[in-house]
């Protein structure tokens, strides 16, 4: 066998291999990725049904609502357009609070309900997460377009 033959079949058994690694590394972290959708895009069936995503938007003023349990919290996410309904269990964050942003994670459950598995509240009172703001510009200027009922 050639030294040039040899040295052809290494770059390609190298390149080879990257490719696979390649794909092996993307692969995983497509898995990994979850998706921001506002309360407008889940109503609209833009959303997984079956994988997991983040809703974010503002609570909805006297929405929140506690089970006897003190752990399991039902409360409705809106993007001043649309509302989901979201479940949780576990302790919520101590900035959490009705009228403030909020970013959950979870899946789409049955009826619509948003099943969290984990809520996020903003960190202070001028910091809203960049993909809560950007739903509600979206949803206040869909609304502003939109014709007026009674007019």
């Amino acid at each position: 066998m050639k030294a040039r033959y040899k040295r052809m079949m290494f770059i390609v058994v190298g390149l080879a291999g990257v490719g696979v690694a390649a794909t092996l590394v993307l692969s995983a972290l497509q898995s990994n990725i979850n998706h921001f959708f506002s309360p407008t895009e889940v109503v609209a069936n833009q959303a997984p049904k079956d994988r997991t995503f983040r809703l974010g938007g503002l609570v909805e003023v006297g929405s929140v609502q506690r089970e006897d349990d003190g752990l399991t919290v039902h409360f409705n996410v809106t993007d001043n357009a649309e509302i989901v309904t979201v479940t949780y269990t576990g302790i919520l964050p101590d900035l959490f609070r009705e009228g403030e942003g909020v970013v959950a994670q979870g899946k789409l459950g049955s009826g619509g309900v948003f099943q969290a598995d984990e809520v996020l509240a903003k960190h202070d009172e001028t910091y809203m997460p960049p993909e809560v703001a950007d739903a509600l510009e979206k949803a206040e200027a869909k609304q502003a377009t939109a014709p007026q009922e009674g007019i």
